[in-house]
């Protein structure tokens, strides 16, 4: 155990405001910057902090001091066009979305194919089936989806001014995406700033009577994530995972990146839960079964329900039909997810 190993352990958020690490014997000390957080965010952070040391190797107790950088005195005041302090500028990390942009609810998880984009789309049917005026948002800059799943692969968005305006997708849902602004075969080596830029062009759009977006995100917790956390804090984030235990450690992750951040989580979804044999209509579960919803319970979080892993579902992803559009079980499925995620908007009075 050093200090270089505990600093691995720790989210993103975390190792962004670390101060210090102290080690004595089996005790960790933390020392954390809270400058700009509220209570709620404050024990978030120390929760987080300590999960993710638990069960490391020599480490009997995690200690977290929450400490609040003071202001500088006059005499030490940076010039005008100095950059601001450290603590000043992770302070700026939780900010409400610009003016004109709808309350958004982000759909992530730290790892990739399990479903972030499948889930996003069909909720939104879903959604406006149920009578909301949502907007989704392809955040995937890498490896973008909802052109595909939307079937607007060959729209191209216009602009009025200096933002732009959705193309309308499958059940006349305004969506944007880098997949509406590139060729669909054309790959993006873009570094931190670039992405963040574009991110934040997909979001700050005319979104007309859209009462919510929901944004779907790329896997991890890295530049995408932590630009909306900054510029566009969501009101509430959707977890989704497969059942494995792999999954579930990343997925894990990525809630600890909202918590941290204090973005509240409307629950857990377990994707890819149950396969129907065409055949037999025998079910089985080769990703396994209620990993999901045992990581939701000891999170202490909702567990919004399962998506089967079913062949209509992929089929109607790449004809740019969404299940959720039609009947059966995989559509009432999404329903289901979507009702709880209704119930909650309006619980919290988001909208």
């Amino acid at each position: 155990m050093d200090e270089a190993a505990i600093k691995s352990r720790l989210p993103a958020p975390i190792a962004h405001r670390l101060q210090a690490v102290r080690i004595s014997g089996g005790t960790v000390s933390l020392v954390v910057d809270a400058h700009g957080l509220d209570e709620g965010a404050r024990q978030a952070l120390d929760r987080a902090a300590k999960e993710a040391l638990r069960g490391m190797e020599g480490i009997t107790e995690t200690r977290v001091a929450l400490v609040a950088d003071r202001a500088a005195p006059e005499h030490d005041a940076p010039a005008a066009n100095a950059p601001a302090p450290a603590a000043e500028r992770r302070s700026a990390t939780i900010q409400p979305p610009p003016p004109g942009v709808p309350p958004i609810i982000a759909v992530g998880s730290g790892k990739g194919g399990v479903g972030k984009s499948t889930l996003t789309a069909n909720l939104a049917v879903a959604l406006k089936r149920a009578g909301r005026r949502v907007g989704v948002v392809d955040a995937d800059i890498y490896g973008p989806s909802i052109p595909k799943i939307f079937a607007t692969e060959d729209a191209r968005p216009e602009s009025e001014g200096a933002k732009l305006i959705p193309v309308t997708g499958a059940a006349g849902i305004p969506a944007l995406s880098m997949g509406h602004l590139v060729e669909a075969d054309r790959a993006i080596a873009w570094r931190g700033p670039m992405i963040g830029k574009a991110m934040a062009q997909l979001i700050d759009a005319h979104w007309g009577d859209a009462e919510m977006l929901l944004i779907d995100l790329p896997p991890g917790t890295g530049d995408v994530q932590l630009t909306m956390l900054q510029r566009f804090r969501p009101a509430g984030a959707v977890i989704v995972s497969t059942p494995q235990d792999l999954a579930l450690m990343d997925a894990k992750r990525a809630a600890q990146l909202f918590e941290v951040a204090g973005v509240p989580l409307v629950g857990l979804v377990e994707n890819m839960a149950g396969y129907e044999c065409p055949h037999c209509h025998e079910v089985s579960d080769p990703f396994g079964r209620g990993g999901v919803e045992a990581a939701a319970a000891g999170m202490q979080v909702p567990f919004l329900g399962r998506i089967p892993l079913a062949l209509e579902i992929r089929e109607g992803g790449d004809a740019g039909n969404p299940t959720a559009a039609g009947e059966g079980p995989q559509a009432e499925a999404f329903r289901d997810v979507a009702a709880k995620l209704s119930d909650w908007l309006t619980r919290h009075k988001v909208v």
